[in-house]
Parts: C-alpha cells; structure tokens; sequence
C-alpha cells in the first residue's frame, strides 16, 4: 500500500502574526498524523516574510495567496494533487473541496460563527458570509464527516442540519506548563492572551479592570497578542483614561506568553464566541483561573463553574466576578488550585488518536477508494490506540 496523503487547508498557521488557538490546534493534528505514519501537507494563506515553503516535524507547509485567495488556492491544490484525505478547516467559510471531492473530506469546525459576522463585517457581508456558513456549507457537506472540538460547538452544528451521526467531539490539548521563570505580580493582574480582533471584546477586560481599580487602585490588565483591532483597542484605552493600567506586549515567544501567566491572578477570556478556549488549559497550568461568558460555548467545558474558574452571563456580571477573584484571595486560592490540578486532562495525543480514528474510520467507510481509484486494504498503522 502506498503512503496514505492527508491535506489540511486552513486559511492561516501559527507562524502567521494573526495566528491563534485553532491555527495551534491544526499543527499539533498534523504534526501528531506525521509521527504516526501520515504524509501531511498543510496549505494556509501567505502572509508578508513567509516562506513558499517550509518542513516542520516532518510536516510540509504551502503558503498560497492572501487571506482571501487562499481558499480558491486550496481547492486549486485539492483538484491538481489528489490526497487521499482532505481537512476542510472551516472558519467561518469553508474551502469548498466538496465541489471538487466526492469522498475523503473531513470538515474541522472550532464553532459556529453566527454572532461574529456582523461584529466583524457589519451589513451585506456579513449576512452573506453567514448564509455560506449556515446553509450553504451544511448542505454541501450532507455526505462528509465533521469534527468539532466542544460538545457546544457540536449542537451548533447539529442546529443548522448537520446528522449528530457524523459529528465526532476531539478536545484541544494543552501543553504541560514549562518551570515557572517569574513570580505573581505584587499587584492585582489580569492577563487576556489572544488576537486582539473585535469578538474577543478585551474591552470588557478593559473595563472590568477599570470596575476593580475603584477598591483596588493598582489592579492592571496585560494584553498578550496583536491583531488588526489593535489601533481600536488601545484608543478605548485611551478614552477611558487607562493608559496606565493597561499594558499591550504584542505578538510574544512562547516563553514570554507563559512568562504572563506566571505573573497573572486571573485570566479574562471575554470572547464572544470560543470553540474551546485553549488559553483556558495554557492558564491553568500555571494556576490561574479563568472568567469567561457561558454564552461563549466552548469555555462551559474548557472551565468548570466555581472550580477551575467562574462563568458568567452579563458584562455586569463579568466585572464582578474579575473583581472578586483579584480581592478574595480565597476564592483565588481555591479556584487556583483547582485549575492547576486539572490543567492535565486535556492532552495533544489524545487529540491526536482522536482525529486518527476518524480517518481511519474513513478509510473503512470508502472502502478506501483512492483519489487514484487504487482500493488500499488498510490505513496506516496507529500508535497508541
């Protein structure tokens, strides 16, 4: 049998500056497919400084068009190389292989966007966008497999058609937290880790931040990440007169992101919408809890209530809780403890097993009919399964 070829098209990876969570998720996939006996190659949009091409843990990345093109540029590469499996990352809108594959196409989806769209394209665009999303796609994509990583994410999809037969849950993983390099901040800190784009509503971190200075005057909130909403934020900022108590780091290593979580007392993930939350198990691993919306999806499973972190449902309440866990130290030290203590659930090769199983589940599905129509009696083999 000839080596079996997975393709994963995501429109960007994590060496792009606008790279995050779900891009990390796509590379420990590829990267875990590798090292099991997978040929993967994974396509994502150029971005300025990027390579055509580059190897990484035995992974071949292909950087085509911009962040618009580079989904006519997947299915180009789809229709010309013929893979034998196909990972449609969809982010909102998908490659659209289906038009160009009649088997092998597995649909990754992180969550539904049907909030984001007209935060971030206000208007026509974004009520086209949601249209390919909630209608189009699903029915494109009748006949194909999906993956999504939180149960919530999988009711949203279960929501706009698509068959709960064909969807399978595979968690994100967290990585084991390095040694810790710095002590907690002497002074109440927030840290919020992430694209700075306008649905992960860090003003409402800003704000809570802002809410908590009226008891505790020193309390500070540290930005890690960049994002096109930047030149935004830092004027709300700005206008609130918070220059002094909020501080932008940028697009950091990996080192200085855990460096953040080494000085922070409670992480703020104020998204509007998260399929998981993989800054949630990052923070945990170094105790520290995590405010989130439960109308967020993915954080209702990422944090446990009142154990590992609190959720909320108004910015009302966001303000409170951010406000409690930085003055009851208590509260902080228990929830501490508990996020610290689970931070290890949730693993890479577990996520890893998961999406192997669900190619070579695949294979038996097809019969495994090659993109070549070569029949292949078996797909490669699994390690530790």
């Amino acid at each position: 049998m000839r080596e079996q070829t997975v393709l994963l098209l995501n429109w960007r990876d994590t060496t792009n500056p606008e790279g995050g969570g779900s891009e990390r998720y796509v590379e420990e996939v590829a990267r875990g497919l590798a090292a099991m006996g997978w040929s993967v190659t994974v396509l994502c949009a150029a971005y300025p400084g990027s390579p055509r091409e580059a190897r990484r843990d035995d992974v071949r990345y292909v950087y085509r068009g911009s962040k618009v093109t580079v989904y006519l540029r997947g299915l180009l590469h789809t229709l010309l190389h013929r893979p034998d499996h196909v990972i449609d990352v969809q982010n909102g809108l998908p490659f659209f292989t289906r038009l160009v594959r009649r088997t092998g196409v597995v649909v990754l989806v992180h969550h539904v966007h049907q909030e984001q769209w007209q935060v971030v394209y206000p208007g026509w665009k974004g009520r086209l966008g949601w249209w390919l999303e909630s209608r189009v796609a699903p029915w494109l994509y009748r006949d194909c497999r999906y993956v999504t990583v939180s149960s919530a994410s999988r009711d949203e999809l279960l929501a706009l058609g698509v068959d709960a037969a064909r969807v399978d849950v595979v968690h994100n993983g967290t990585d084991p937290a390095p040694p810790r390099q710095l002590p907690q901040a002497a002074e109440p800190t927030v840290v919020c880790v992430g694209r700075i784009v306008p649905h992960k509503q860090i003003e409402h971190a800003v704000d809570a931040v802002a809410a908590a200075r009226t008891t505790l005057p020193n309390a500070r909130l540290v930005v890690v990440g960049s994002g096109w909403w930047e030149d935004s934020l830092r004027e709300y900022v700005a206008e609130r007169g918070l220059e002094d108590a909020v501080e932008f780091r940028g697009h950091v290593s990996e080192a200085d992101k855990h460096a953040a979580y080494d000085e922070a007392w409670v992480l703020a993930l104020p998204s509007l919408k998260e399929g998981w939350g993989l800054v949630v198990g990052e923070a945990a691993g170094h105790g520290v809890p995590t405010v989130a919306y439960r109308s967020a999806g993915g954080p209702t499973e990422s944090v446990q209530h009142d154990a590992t972190g609190l959720l909320v449902d108004t910015e009302a309440e966001y303000h409170a809780a951010v406000a409690a866990l930085l003055e009851e130290k208590e509260l902080r030290r228990r929830l501490s403890a508990q996020a610290l203590a689970t931070a290890g659930n949730f693993t890479w090769s577990a996520t890893v097993r998961g999406f192997d199983r669900v190619l070579i589940g695949q294979v038996a599905a097809d019969g495994q009919v090659g993109a070549d129509g070569q029949m292949a009696a078996e797909g490669p083999a699994s390690v530790g399964r």
